[in-house]
């Protein structure tokens, strides 16, 4: 049995397809989609999605949004999204060094605020990159 997951952007389509299985990060924690998983509406973190196919297991940076979950169909509309393999390790390391110094200057709770996200999004990046497939 298998699951058709869908995962948009405002801008485009970064994966339509069957897949085994899901773990999805959520604003209360992580969570698994197996075919038949009971309907659920929920809100996405700024996080991984971890897709297994047969017995290759893919990841994806997600920045924020929500999901859909139901009838072995899964809808996750993101503000951004980047499969793992297509993001420039070198480049993501970079941003997160960037994020860290710009958070350390923040002034003010908005800039702190900002700072933290941005951070949040770079370590996710790179996460993204860096994780060993199961």
């Amino acid at each position: 049995m298998t699951l058709n997951l869908c995962v948009l952007t405002p801008n485009r389509i970064i994966w339509d397809s069957e897949v085994k299985e899901i773990i999805l990060s959520t604003n209360s924690g992580q969570i698994g989609v197996l075919p038949n998983h009971a309907p659920i509406a929920t809100a996405v973190d700024i996080g991984i999605l971890r897709i297994r196919l047969n017995d290759q297991w893919v990841t994806m940076a997600l920045m924020g949004g929500f999901a859909r979950i139901g009838n072995d169909e899964i809808t996750i509309l993101v503000n951004d999204a980047e499969r793992g393999s297509d993001i420039d390790l070198q480049e993501a390391q970079g941003t997160l060094e960037i994020a860290e110094a710009n958070l350390s200057k923040a002034e003010g709770k908005r800039q702190v605020i900002e700072a933290n996200l941005a951070l949040r999004r770079a370590r996710t990046r790179v996460e993204a990159v860096n994780t060993i497939s199961y």
